[in-house]
């Protein structure tokens, strides 16, 4: 009886003292230029849409041979699409000054546009680059504003590997889908 109980307390440790050491990351907003002449006071901002691997809690990033693998110990503080629908929103809102906010839009008027994001990649690729792209639309549920498609290609600059390089060069790739965005609005 005491080694099972011994065994069921040092299990119990090990168990408490696997997960702590994992380090999260924040998809945090950028700061960025304002933009003029915007026709929109308001925008709503859906979820932003994932491929799975980026969808994931785990941070990911390119080895050598294109295979993507999990960063050691490392994720996202947030789920990523919230994170990033957050940190867009966050940029336009900066940006723009119009009220912006991730779905589901908690006014009573609805928003004058709504922004549709579908990320096709997102990670850091073995040459020090970081990739995001893929499309947004812009669709006007009352008709205030022209709608459209546009894809975005965005490449940012990964100073070192590692998991905090990863998540800086992505709130910069988002800083530029969120100036993109703002400015053809």
């Amino acid at each position: 009886m005491k080694k099972l109980f011994a065994f069921l307390c040092l299990a119990t440790a090990l168990t408490a003292c696997s997960g702590s050491n994992d380090a999260r990351y924040l998809i945090a907003a950028t700061p960025g230029e304002p933009v003029k002449n915007l026709s929109s006071r308001s925008i709503e901002v859906r979820l932003v849409s994932l491929p799975t691997y980026a969808s994931a809690s785990e941070i990911v990033s390119e080895g050598e041979g294109g295979a993507l693998f999990n960063e050691d110990r490392a994720q996202w503080a947030d789920d990523p699409a919230r994170g990033m629908s957050v940190a867009l929103a966050r940029g336009l809102s900066d940006r723009t000054g119009a009220a912006v906010a991730v779905e589901p839009w908690p006014l009573n008027t609805p928003a004058d546009v709504r922004l549709d994001v579908r990320v096709d990649q997102s990670y850091a690729r073995a040459d020090g680059v970081f990739e995001f792209s893929g499309q947004y639309a812009v669709s006007s549920p009352e008709g205030r504003v022209r709608e459209f498609v546009k894809r975005f290609d965005i490449e940012t600059p990964v100073a070192e590997s590692g998991p905090a390089a990863a998540a800086r060069a992505l709130s910069a790739a988002l800083a530029e889908l969120s100036r993109q965005v703002a400015s053809s609005m």
